[in-house]
């Protein structure tokens, strides 16, 4: 059983930065995997990272990498998401999920708890 409450969304200039928190509470955070996904308006949520439960290994959606950062402090129970360098293709609501297992998996069936999701609005 584990709770995840995003924040950190935002209105935000394209080429602007913002950094997404998701703090979890309930089972041991260490031992999941955690991820990030979006979902714009009229699509699927789509992946966009996700990080091991050592934090060692992280995976980008094609389109947010050397743009987005990945990561978790495991003694505040906390993921994050640093954006950076953000497009108003970016604009969507941001979902914290986590999954117990070992692999990092870029597809959101795999994920067993999700957060209520945070907007992130990129303008032109």
């Amino acid at each position: 059983q584990v709770q995840l409450i995003e924040s950190g969304g935002g209105l935000v200039q394209a080429g602007g930065s913002l950094r997404l928190s998701c703090v979890a509470s309930g089972d041991s955070f260490g031992n999941y995997v955690m991820a990030w996904f979006h979902q714009a308006p009229g699509k699927e949520r789509e992946f966009v990272a996700g990080i091991s439960w050592s934090g060692i290994r992280t995976l980008y959606a094609d389109s947010v990498k050397d743009r987005f950062t990945i990561s978790r402090d495991s003694a505040k129970n906390t993921l994050y998401l640093q954006m950076n360098s953000l497009k108003p293709e970016d604009t969507a609501v941001y979902y914290c999920a986590a999954r117990a297992g070992i692999g990092v998996k870029a597809v959101g069936g795999n994920y067993d708890y999700w957060g209520q999701g945070t907007q992130v609005t990129v303008s032109s």
